[in-house]
């Protein structure tokens, strides 16, 4: 029988996790019904696109929880710090958050994903990684051995996490980023686009460039 599901955020990362959850579908049928959408201000051209494929706005996130769904959800929002508060704000609800892995995603053995995490097709997820909840991997990222990503950690397309390293919650990894073996990388910081990280990143900065600063 397929698990009823919401995709929360129309933008972009939604659309792609929509696609996710369609080539989970055509691998094994039956498993995921999507019911809709829920964004609090979706463009017009979000709209536009979601309707071309068929799926329904089911309007802004207060009032969609006011309805006592039953469906399990996902949060398809880029942003870690808001993916968190989303977390937060539906946390009280008792819903259950699903974890949507694309059929062409690699993952290793001895690996945790948690609850709420997306992780899309191409990416290579290692041996002994342990993977937060409501995590975004993006296509083509890959994370090391023995890795640890925390709670809304984003890892954008291309991004390489090698081994032993730890993110900690809310960061976000740029597309194309490295960051290399063993570092740690600080609750809500960046790492910019095409940065080679090669020291530990503190907490709540941003670093780019090669190597970062």
């Amino acid at each position: 029988m397929s698990v009823d599901i919401v995709v929360i955020g129309a933008g972009g990362f939604g659309r792609e996790t929509l696609s996710v959850l369609d080539a989970i579908e055509k691998q094994s049928p039956g498993s995921w019904h999507v019911l809709g959408v829920v964004d609090d201000a979706p463009s017009e051209s979000a709209l536009l696109l979601l309707a071309r494929r068929g799926v329904h706005w089911l309007g802004p996130l207060s009032e969609w929880l006011l309805t006592s769904p039953s469906a399990t959800y996902v949060i398809a929002v880029g942003s870690p710090s808001r993916r968190a508060e989303i977390a937060g704000q539906i946390g009280s609800h008792g819903l259950t958050a699903a974890t949507v892995i694309h059929p062409r995603a690699e993952i290793g053995t001895l690996t945790s994903v948690g609850a709420g995490s997306i992780i899309c097709a191409g990416t290579q997820v290692s041996t002994g990684v342990e993977i937060g909840p409501h995590v975004h991997l993006n296509p083509n990222s890959t994370i090391g051995h023995d890795a640890r990503l925390e709670a809304c950690v984003s890892v954008n397309p291309g991004a390489i996490i090698s081994g032993g390293v730890v993110i900690l919650d809310e960061c976000l990894v740029g597309a194309g980023a490295v960051i290399l073996q063993g570092l740690q990388v600080g609750r809500g910081a960046t790492v910019g686009a095409a940065a080679c990280v090669t020291r530990d990143v503190p907490a709540s900065t941003t670093v780019k460039g090669v190597p970062a600063r």
